[in-house]
């Protein structure tokens, strides 16, 4: 099972045309309403950086998160995350705060370093942080999100499927059309060192700075405590059953193909799968088949199976970041798009 919510099948995305041509219509509309002041902006008084894409699925959108927090920490910065959680999920952790697997990723990795602000209503929860004295927000998956203001747009785009196949939703996994992306201040290549077919399309709408990012291996971990890493040099020797349940399943397989794992077997689940224990004992059972001698799945995983764990094979969990080609460039790139706007503003 994975995740793409549209179909290979050209007699089904014929069908659906005709809807993704309303959703194009709708969506075009509601960016015009904002852009004329139709719509109303809510704007924070500290500086908001977005963090978005084009497409539904995973672009890397978690580790540029990541990314700008670990950054603004190191200089000083306590930053606030704002996010609507998986499907504005009413799910809380032992502290009673509101949860998902993304968000609790973000909170393990980040702990005290960064505040975090969850539910539907970004702008509430970005005037509760500065009463506690936020001054720097993250706006996780903010592109179409043009409610509140923001300070500089970052826009992702995943090199192996760039634009979704070309199709709006519910045809294709466009969000909004690509002349959108002339809303972008930076825009950022992932899982891609070059890519001059995707600069060429995006130069037809913008002339946002582009630069390249890839996934790297930070850590192995053992699930489900994430304090035990893989033993050195064990990460290419054993044979491991790799699954997840994420935006863009195949491009994780891809990794950790890249990083030199024996993959004996593979499986992917809908995004934010959250794995039943009935799963759980099949998945150990194929892995077992293939000759697999451990699993290996996303650190996001882990929070959606951590009630759910194999008994035979061990599971380990893939910490991953962003590995920017030019990180102090693309920084430049988005204090240049904050100073621009902050101007503008004034003016």
């Amino acid at each position: 099972m994975t995740n793409s919510p549209v179909t290979n099948s050209p007699v089904l995305q014929a069908l659906l045309w005709p809807f993704a041509v309303a959703y194009d219509g709708i969506v075009r509309v509601r960016a015009s309403l904002y852009r004329r002041g139709l719509f109303r902006v809510k704007r924070l008084d500290g500086t908001v950086i977005s963090v978005g894409n084009l497409t539904v699925g995973g672009t890397g959108k978690t580790p540029m998160v990541l990314w700008l927090a670990e950054r603004l920490a190191s200089e000083g910065h306590r930053p606030a995350i704002l996010t609507r959680g998986y499907r504005g999920s009413g799910q809380s952790d032992a502290r009673g705060l509101p949860t998902s697997d993304e968000v609790a990723l973000l909170r393990e990795r980040l702990g005290a370093r960064a505040q975090l602000g969850v539910g539907k209503d970004r702008y509430a929860s970005g005037r509760t942080l500065e009463r506690h004295g936020a001054q720097w927000f993250i706006l996780d998956d903010g592109f179409q999100h043009l409610a509140l203001g923001r300070d500089a747009d970052v826009v992702l785009i995943d090199a192996t499927d760039p634009f979704g196949g070309g199709r709006l939703l519910p045809a294709g996994r466009l969000r909004e059309p690509k002349a959108a992306l002339a809303r972008a201040d930076v825009l950022v290549v992932t899982r891609s060192e070059h890519a001059p077919a995707v600069e060429s399309v995006v130069r037809r709408f913008t002339q946002a700075s582009i630069f390249y990012a890839r996934t790297q291996l930070e850590a192995v971990l053992r699930v489900p405590a994430l304090q035990i890493p893989l033993p050195d040099g064990d990460l290419t020797r054993v044979n491991f059953f790799a699954f997840c349940g994420i935006g863009n399943p195949s491009a994780f397989f891809d990794d950790l193909l890249r990083w030199g794992v024996q993959v004996k077997g593979r499986r992917a689940f809908r995004d934010h799968h959250h794995y039943a224990a009935a799963e759980i004992q099949g998945l150990e059972r194929d892995a077992l088949d293939a000759g697999a001698e451990a699993m290996i799945c996303t650190e996001k995983d882990v929070f959606n199976l951590r009630d759910a764990l194999p008994e035979r094979l061990p599971v380990y969990a893939c910490r991953i970041g962003l590995a920017l080609r030019d990180p102090e460039l693309f920084w430049r790139a988005v204090l240049d798009a904050v100073q621009r706007h902050r101007q503008k503003a004034a003016a």
